[in-house]
């Protein structure tokens, strides 16, 4: 049939659900994200430290392997909740580093080369279209964080026992949550902090914000964490005890973080801007 004889038909394909659009966008990008072999090699390499962490499970509850190893169990690190929250430290690490190869890509070609209308003129909200523009860091750095932490955690809870799974169970909502809390903050943006003779400085920064809330959520968090002392002359005139801020405080400045950038973001995905 000839193209001047086509003429409008209504679409009578199946429609998907309202509320799995916004995965219409993660579904695509991810295919053009693993075209690129420098992003395909570095998330390779970021699965080495969940495989070192395995291991090191492993020769915990395998005596025979550390006969061989010529290894005492007392010297190989302990399976806890600071072993834990190092594994979540690294990977948010590199997580970082992931959310920079991907992440500024995203929006800035499409407010570039006016892509914007195309999403816009259809079905899909602006709601939508933020949604799905953060779930491919989400998701990408969701399969390098919390995902392998609970499988290292259900593995450390096979060779342990029930007893110490069900001891040691937010130790797992621990790996979640402060996983997400840092993809969350990497989907958004960051702050730079300087400290005068305090921490409270720390609420606007983004790194000790999220040390905090990771040391909170594995029970390792400690207020006080230093001491300042000016002495004149051989004598004392002045102590200050350097303290963190309260936890509520830090998940509190998150939340302000969060709801900062999402008006940012509401403001700014626009089909046109119209400049007075």
């Amino acid at each position: 049939m000839a193209v001047l004889e086509r003429s409008y038909k209504r679409y009578e394909g199946a429609l998907s659900p309202e509320w799995s659009r916004f995965l219409i966008i993660p579904r695509h990008a991810v295919r053009n994200i693993f075209r690129s072999k420098l992003f395909t090699g570095f998330y390779a390499l970021s699965f080495v430290w969940p495989l070192v962490c395995a291991i090191l499970i492993y020769l915990h509850h395998n005596a025979e392997a550390l006969s061989i190893m010529k290894l005492n169990v007392l010297d190989v690190l302990p399976i806890d909740a600071s072993f834990f929250q190092a594994f979540v430290a690294v990977q948010a690490t590199v997580g970082f580093f992931l959310a920079m190869l991907v992440g500024p890509q995203q929006v800035s070609r499409d407010l570039t080369n006016n892509g914007l209308p195309l999403y816009l003129c259809r079905p899909f909200s602006r709601s939508e279209y933020v949604v799905g523009k953060m779930s491919i860091v989400i998701i990408l750095l969701s399969t390098i964080t919390w995902v392998p932490g609970l499988i290292l955690f259900l593995l450390q809870s096979y060779l342990e026992g029930w007893a110490w799974f069900s001891d040691n169970l937010p130790i797992a909502s621990a790996i979640f949550l402060g996983s997400l809390v840092w993809i969350l903050l990497l989907a958004f943006a960051t702050i730079v902090n300087q400290m005068i003779e305090t921490h409270w400085g720390n609420l606007i920064s983004l790194n000790a914000l999220i040390q905090n809330v990771w040391a909170g959520l594995f029970g390792t968090f400690v207020r006080q964490v230093g001491q300042v002392t000016e002495m004149r002359r051989g004598v004392v005139v002045r102590e200050a005890l350097l303290t963190e801020p309260p936890l509520w405080a830090s998940w509190f400045m998150l939340f302000l973080i969060c709801a900062f950038c999402l008006w940012l973001l509401s403001r700014k995905v626009k089909a046109y801007e119209v400049v007075k």
